[in-house]
């Protein structure tokens, strides 16, 4: 079963699935685009399909397409979008209760703080079950937050990705108690391997010497990820000297002043920016250490992907990334506002190429061992499951809201 939060993060046999009726499940998300929510509502809509669901996902932004969208599709998962208005939409919830009336929805899953709004009150109008994931802390003030705390109250259950996630919804009230679950995030890492091959090929492709050391991260160039206090402890540990490189992939609002910082430090030359790029096991595999430098975090995907790739780990000890390391066991932890340890550690995984790889083993049999999908599917349809049992008293043929709206949106 899916933990309750006074237990710990035990997961579930896998011998239940066969027992599971036909489910027509939604998953609410904001938009395809690249992101830990959205691979993991790839993986887990991915295998909910491959276990015979009707397995739908709505994004509510205003962009409609993105990357993830085309990886749903390849899966043979439904890509849908209802399109939310600028600002606060009161007509969204009745628009996606139409939608789950006119799809015959069994229970609602939504994921992070704009899909929990909307959706859930989506959900009560169509009287079916919504689970609710919160993949990481938020810190949003006003009106914003006070919506979030009214749906938390009508979601019928709340996971947590991590267990310090889970402190820190109750910490700040974001939801009862009674209805809150651990579920450990899980992704198909059947890709993410050691590949000499594709290591190569990206190290010729990207200009980096072959025998080069390069420590790299993939992830949003964005504020909380704090790229810039990986740039200053890599040239302050001297690890970008001849034979050191940065590899750092991904996208976003801070590139530029990362880049900028890069020329001041003196190490432009020696830090390689990827952009955005789909291929990330080659990457990975192309890495000699993995490297986070957050100021928050859930239970990052990329470090678990990196794990399985048998790269050794330094990261801030934030969010649920210590319990992640096995508290050291798979990596390095260093304070979230610390150049000089980070750098420090950096050092050390460069001059000791040994303990580099023992950890990096370590690493790849916890992530394997922890973080499949096929776990986090199973807990996931465990309180689905439960759920559904509660709502089996609701008696048949009573009108739901959600079909006078079907029938005024069709």
């Amino acid at each position: 079963m899916s933990t309750s939060y006074a237990m710990k993060n035990t997961q579930p046999a896998l011998t239940t699935r066969g027992r599971r009726n036909r489910l027509v499940i939604a998953h609410v998300l904001n938009s395809f685009q690249v992101g830990g929510a959205e691979q993991v509502v790839v993986d887990l809509a991915g295998l909910q399909r491959e276990a015979g669901h009707d397995v739908k996902v709505v994004g509510i932004a205003t962009n409609p397409e993105g990357p993830r969208a085309d990886q749903l599709r390849e899966r043979g998962v439904e890509v849908h979008m209802v399109p939310k208005r600028p600002g606060f939409d009161i007509t969204l919830p009745g628009k996606l209760a139409a939608f789950f009336a006119k799809h015959d929805v069994s229970i609602v899953h939504s994921h992070n703080q704009m899909p929990l709004i909307y959706a859930t009150a989506a959900g009560r109008l169509h009287r079916v079950p919504v689970c609710h994931t919160l993949h990481g802390a938020v810190f949003d003030q006003g009106r914003r937050a006070w919506l979030r705390h009214v749906a938390a109250r009508l979601a019928d259950a709340h996971v947590a990705v991590s267990q310090s996630t889970a402190d820190f919804m109750l910490k700040n009230n974001e939801v009862p108690r009674s209805k809150l679950h651990v579920i450990l995030n899980g992704i198909d890492l059947s890709r993410f391997r050691p590949d000499p091959a594709a290591r190569a090929r990206l190290r010729s492709e990207l200009g980096i010497p072959q025998d080069a050391w390069v420590a790299g991260s993939v992830g949003r160039l964005s504020q909380v990820k704090n790229h810039a206090l990986l740039l200053r402890a890599a040239a302050a540990a001297g690890v970008l000297s001849e034979d050191g490189r940065l590899l750092l992939v991904g996208d976003g609002p801070e590139a530029a002043p990362l880049r900028a910082l890069a020329e001041e430090l003196g190490i432009s030359d020696r830090v390689v920016f990827a952009g955005e790029r789909h291929d990330v096991p080659a990457f990975l595999a192309a890495m000699d250490a993995f490297v986070l430098s957050s100021t928050s975090e859930g239970l990052p995907l990329s470090m678990v992907e990196a794990m399985a790739t048998g790269l050794p780990v330094v990261s801030t000890a934030v969010g649920g990334i210590p319990a992640l390391l096995g508290d050291g066991e798979a990596g390095l932890l260093v304070p979230s506002d610390s150049v000089e340890s980070l750098a420090e550690h950096l050092a050390a995984l460069k001059s000791d190429p040994a303990r580099a790889g023992a950890m990096g083993k370590r690493g790849q049999k916890l992530a394997l061992g922890r973080y499949s999908a096929e776990r986090m599917m199973a807990s996931y349809m465990d309180i689905y499951e439960s759920l559904l049992s509660r709502r089996i008293s609701e008696r048949r043929g009573v009108l739901r809201p959600s079909a006078l709206l079907a029938g005024l949106n069709a």
